[in-house]
């Protein structure tokens, strides 16, 4: 929409995760490097873990990007709550293997028999495990076995797990010894610092074909890194909204004060929508129990607020409710949109996968 009045070729701060905008911050350098090592090494499990949004997906594409797909065979698996055995038929789905309504020992011969025919051909297999986190223990112990297999000394499978900071905390229970000992790397991927958000907005601007606009404010940089905590995702919806706000006022440049009147925006529209001629208070029956302050019966349909006699430490305890449960329902609406933009990133992954598979088949014809 604001492209062509910037001068960029792209938009520069999509949601959508895009390997082309991949910009290497000291945590996402040493995660890169962990996923290479894992790849190289071809064995065991490489956990990355971090915040919603903070680039676990984009760095894991530009890997998979990196690959040479003819002769990886990649299986996607996006996990919620399953239990062991359903787990595993994700697995066998994720690779094009038929699972339906076989017995665990028939499912896990089935997956053996696909790794090592894979193998003969001179393939290796690559299981990304994404939203890991959800994962039971007795799922990861059935990952754990798959990575038994064995082929000529050649292990058969190699698991990355990608997934949020609690499976960290899953992974130091004590039933996850045995798993420990299989991961050959773990990271996680923390948010940006100051400066980086700074290095990251222009990185992502040049990638777009910036060729000087838009520009901003020194003071700008630190006050979208403190509203963003340093969450990529985060900065690109604060950015796109900031972008958007200067090309509909018609300026390049871009301030402190815009940065700000974005966040009262956003902030706005997460409250609960009111008309404006309805008064919170005229949601409150006309009828009371017994126990109300006889000031209200005078008042019936209505309710006259100059008659509750509220001392001003009462007004203040109101306010201070009422403040804290619009906090929380802002919170809770920026809790719902990051698992909304979780969900489409999943169905992204998926749909690559699927296209990926076409592409593979019609090769093979």
């Amino acid at each position: 929409m604001y492209e062509a009045f910037y001068g960029l070729s792209s938009k520069p701060f999509q949601l959508s995760p895009d390997p082309n905008f991949y910009f290497g911050s000291k945590q996402h350098r040493r995660a890169k490097a962990y996923l290479d090592y894992g790849v190289l090494r071809n064995d065991g499990f490489i956990v990355i873990t971090g915040e919603i949004g903070a680039g676990k997906t984009t760095l894991l594409r530009g890997l998979l990007d990196s690959l040479n797909r003819s002769n990886v065979v990649i299986g996607n698996v996006v996990t919620t709550q399953l239990d062991a055995e359903d787990t595993l038929r994700m697995v066998g789905a994720a690779f094009g293997v038929r699972v339906k309504d076989a017995p665990k020992s028939e499912l896990l011969m089935t997956l053996e028999a696909f790794f090592v025919n894979q193998v003969t051909q001179g393939k290796r297999c690559l299981l990304i495990v994404d939203e890991a986190q959800n994962l039971t223990a007795r799922a990861v112990e059935e990952l754990r076995m798959l990575s038994n297999f064995q082929f000529a000394n050649q292990s058969l499978l190699q698991t990355f797990l990608v997934g949020q900071p609690e499976f960290r905390g899953i992974l130091q229970k004590p039933e996850m010894e045995q798993f420990r000992q299989r991961v050959a790397a773990t990271c996680h991927i923390g948010p940006l610092d100051e400066d980086e958000t700074q290095r990251y907005m222009e990185h992502r601007l040049k990638c777009a074909g910036s060729t000087g606009k838009p520009t901003f404010d020194h003071d700008a940089f630190p006050a979208i890194h403190k509203a963003s905590n340093g969450i990529p995702r985060r900065i690109n919806r604060l950015c796109d909204r900031l972008l958007l706000l200067g090309f509909m006022q018609g300026r390049s440049h871009l301030t402190l004060a815009d940065v700000k009147e974005v966040l009262r925006d956003i902030a706005q529209e997460s409250e609960t929508p009111r008309h404006s001629d309805v008064s919170p208070l005229d949601s409150v029956p006309a009828r009371l129990p017994d126990s109300r302050p006889a000031a209200l019966d005078s008042a019936p349909g209505a309710l006259d607020v100059a008659k509750l006699k509220l001392s001003v430490a009462e007004v203040d305890g109101l306010s201070s409710e009422i403040a804290a449960l619009s906090a929380d329902h802002h919170t809770d609406r920026l809790q719902r949109l990051e698992r909304s933009m979780m969900r489409l990133e999943r169905i992204n992954l998926q749909t690559l996968a699927l296209l990926q598979k076409l592409v593979d088949a019609v090769k093979q014809h």
